[in-house]
């Protein structure tokens, strides 16, 4: 019986004392704070980078396949294009077409020469 209670109490303190150690938190040193910045910036740049080629990618394959609206603009200022199903659409900065209701296509502004 003694043996019972000794081994259940040893088992209970080893099981406490798994407990507290995993949930002891880790403390952040200055290197360990820099390199999380580092990490961040690189993915935030990482993002950008992808956006815009994305955005290049689709713009180009846009002037190739389809017509571009000459004198009408997005709500954002871009380029208007036609496909071929007579459907219109602009490219966002991430690379995605964004397809237009009649309302929202505007009248470029004449240019100052």
């Amino acid at each position: 019986m003694k043996k019972k209670l000794v081994m259940g109490l040893l088992t209970m303190a080893l099981i406490g004392g798994v407990t507290l150690s995993v949930s002891a938190q880790e403390k952040k040193t200055e290197v360990g704070k820099a390199l999380d910045k580092t990490g961040k910036a690189i993915g935030k740049g990482a993002k950008s980078v992808g956006n815009k080629t994305a955005e290049v990618a689709v713009k180009g394959s846009s002037k190739v396949a389809d017509k571009t609206w000459k004198g009408k603009m997005a709500p954002d200022g871009s380029d208007v294009y036609i496909n071929s199903k007579n459907e219109k659409y602009y490219v966002n900065s991430k690379g995605a077409k964004i397809w237009l209701k009649p309302s929202q296509i505007k009248t470029k502004p004449a240019s100052k020469n």
